[in-house]
């Protein structure tokens, strides 16, 4: 339907606050879930996992880390049809507390020596409880941003939402690098690793202060005064099926190359005797240089189109995945940070930026919390959920070489191909000014 592309929801410095809490609140729920993928890859499988063989502690480690990702599509079917029901901005206060709280209990937990196999049966369900918070997260942040940008805007300023993901695991990534650099080895594995798990508890408070401070989204409130409709979910499958499944293809190739670059590559590193400082300090950098640019893929999103740049990047991807296990693998410090910057700030970046504006345009308003949150958690749970536990199996069955990996990476970059195939340009700079589906005007203050 018709639309005109200037602002529709409050003044620039209405949205700026809005903008800012949605990174903030993202920031400090996903602290708290990526903080796993780093103590998975150095500690857990030691502090968990101590009485099996290495390799194999350190799958059961990624096991827990998986769990999440299984937990997080019921997350995502809950607080969605909550955030379609009560609002975007009350849900996301419920999935910070449930997700910190999850975080700082890890940090006070006991270990293997202390409590046996208890340990890592508390960590899983741990785990679980985080999950399932983190499933209504991304959705929500999105929308509140994107709901309040003028359309010919929409894929910049909801590009800033996306800066919260990697900035968050930046934060334990830099906090676990110091503390294993400073501290002696019994120290970190006795008590130095809990550092981060305890220092949730500050990034979700100054979490909650901003996030409660936003107002509801107005396109929300303009929908929540229609007549009730059909259950989220129900709609979705019975009007949305396109989207819906090509959405969630789309996802798969971001979702598998994170965790490739900033969890299994210093696991990798560490299995041919590569110190995985040295890929850790690699990615530290490449984080940075992603942050940076991620709002430039979001305008370039508005100019070009959300599909198109997310082809070219998705190609990208595929480009450079054998290059980077080469780079790894040959220990050279320039090579692997230049290898680390190339797949994080391009190949992830410009996959990850397009999803902040692309998803939320697929959906109508009444249904759009719910059709973010299904795609976005059923994507990552199929591609991110087993990624690091699947590829670790098919290094072992290959003796150490990364052949099958690649193989793994690369199907599901060319499923995502697929589901882009298939899908619309959604971009209104691109479609003559209208929306593709229905996007209820507000008015302006």
């Amino acid at each position: 339907m018709p639309t005109d592309l200037e602002p529709r929801a409050g003044t620039t410095r209405s949205l700026r606050r809005t903008v800012a809490a949605s990174v903030i609140g993202t920031i400090a729920e996903y602290y708290d879930f990526f903080i796993y993928g780093t103590a998975s890859a150095l500690v857990f499988n030691e502090v968990f996992f101590p009485e099996v063989d290495p390799l194999v502690g350190t799958l059961a480690a990624f096991s827990t880390y998986a769990v999440g990702f299984f937990a997080r599509p019921l997350g995502g079917l809950v607080w969605g049809h909550l955030g379609d029901r009560i609002g975007r901005k009350k849900t996301l206060v419920y999935t910070l507390l449930l997700t910190g709280l999850g975080t700082f209990v890890v940090g006070l937990m006991p270990t293997y020596e202390q409590i046996g196999l208890w340990a890592a049966i508390i960590l899983v369900l741990v785990r679980l409880l985080q999950g399932f918070g983190v499933g209504g997260e991304q959705g929500g942040a999105l929308l509140l941003t994107a709901e309040a940008a003028p359309a010919n805007r929409r894929g910049f300023y909801a590009s800033f939402v996306q800066t919260g993901s990697p900035a968050a695991y930046l934060i334990p990534t830099v906090l676990f690098a110091v503390l294993e650099a400073q501290l002696p080895e019994q120290a970190f594995l006795s008590w130095g690793w809990r550092v981060p798990f305890l220092l949730s508890a500050v990034v979700v408070v100054i979490g909650l202060y901003i996030r409660m401070r936003v107002p509801e989204s107005e396109t929300f409130e303009a929908v929540k005064q229609q007549e009730p409709q059909r259950a989220p979910l129900g709609e979705l499958l019975s009007h949305h099926r396109r989207e819906v499944f090509g959405g969630m293809l789309a996802k798969f190739v971001e979702a598998a190359v994170f965790p490739l670059y900033t969890v299994f590559l210093v696991s990798y590193a560490k299995a041919h005797d590569v110190d995985s400082s040295i890929v850790l300090d690699a990615v530290i950098i490449a984080i940075i240089a992603e942050l940076v640019l991620l709002p430039l893929w979001g305008k370039l999103t508005d100019r070009i189109g959300r599909r198109t740049t997310f082809i070219g990047a998705a190609v990208v991807n595929l480009v450079l995945l054998v290059p980077a296990f080469l780079a790894v693998e040959s220990g050279d410090v320039v090579l692997i940070t230049l290898l680390m910057v190339a797949g994080l700030a391009f190949g992830h970046a410009g996959t990850y930026a397009p999803q902040a504006s692309y998803f939320p345009e697929l959906f109508p308003s009444h249904v759009r919390y719910s059709g973010v949150s299904v795609v976005w958690q059923f994507g990552a749970m199929i591609a991110s959920g087993p990624f690091t536990v699947v590829a670790s199996a098919l290094l072992v069955l290959a003796d150490g070489a990364f052949t099958w990996v690649a193989v793994y990476v690369a199907a599901l970059i060319a499923l995502s191909l697929v589901g882009l195939r298939f899908l619309p340009e959604t971009a209104p700079n691109r479609r003559g000014g209208t929306e593709y589906a229905d996007w209820p005007s507000t008015t302006s203050h």
